[in-house]
């Protein structure tokens, strides 16, 4: 009997230069270094709310979609030098791709662009910049966001595959505790593109 693969494991298809190709991972992505001892009793007391913040961040998995993906000597891995800066805005993305039959998505080869029938979506930049990442935003606007969906609590929709309906159970206290660990992290300056509508349907053809 063959062995069955994970979810990680799974074939998924991605961009390369514009041309989708296969590509299978062995196992998760790879993560950042994990938390000292002291760290996790803090995060898990939330006596220190970046810690918890922290703690979250990991648990939530955002470093998997807001923090690039690059090949490495093993395969691809985490490119923590852009670590929850979101899509790299020098990998440019003009238009989604037409998937197969039986296909919901698609991702890049950095896993920040998207591509499904809501047209393409980009991770933001989670980071401290205060033009391009979230550095200008207030705790409440960032709590706004998870809780409704929708940027700063009035912007547009979030996009697939963010899971701000799973995230938006999190308690207010523990969201913002989310926040000031953000606030944390070393700013990177990296604008990330507005979404990709859907492309237009074919128009049917003239009925004879």
């Amino acid at each position: 009997m063959k062995k069955m693969m994970s979810v990680t494991a799974a074939f998924c298809l991605m961009l390369a230069a514009g041309t989708p190709v296969l590509f299978a991972q062995e196992g998760p992505p790879p993560l950042p270094p994990p938390l000292s001892a002291a760290a996790q009793a803090a995060a898990v007391s939330g006596a220190d709310p970046v810690a918890r913040g922290e703690f979250l961040v990991r648990l939530g998995a955002c470093h998997d979609c807001h923090t690039p993906v690059k090949m490495g000597p093993k395969g691809p891995e985490a490119d923590m030098a852009k670590a929850l800066s979101g899509h790299p805005q020098e990998a440019v993305v003009t238009q989604g791709i037409q998937l197969p039959e039986g296909w919901l998505a698609a991702t890049s080869m950095t896993f920040t662009a998207w591509s499904g029938p809501w047209g393409v979506s980009f991770t933001r930049n989670l980071t401290p910049d205060k033009e391009t990442g979230i550095g200008a935003w207030t705790a409440d606007e960032f709590v706004a966001t998870i809780k409704s969906g929708r940027k700063q609590g009035r912007g547009r929709e979030l996009l697939p595959p963010m899971p701000w309906q799973q995230y938006q159970v999190l308690a207010e206290s523990d969201l913002k505790a989310i926040y000031a660990y953000l606030m944390t992290v070393p700013p990177i300056r990296n604008k990330v593109p507005d979404p990709i509508p859907p492309a237009a349907p074919p128009a049917a053809s003239p009925k004879s």
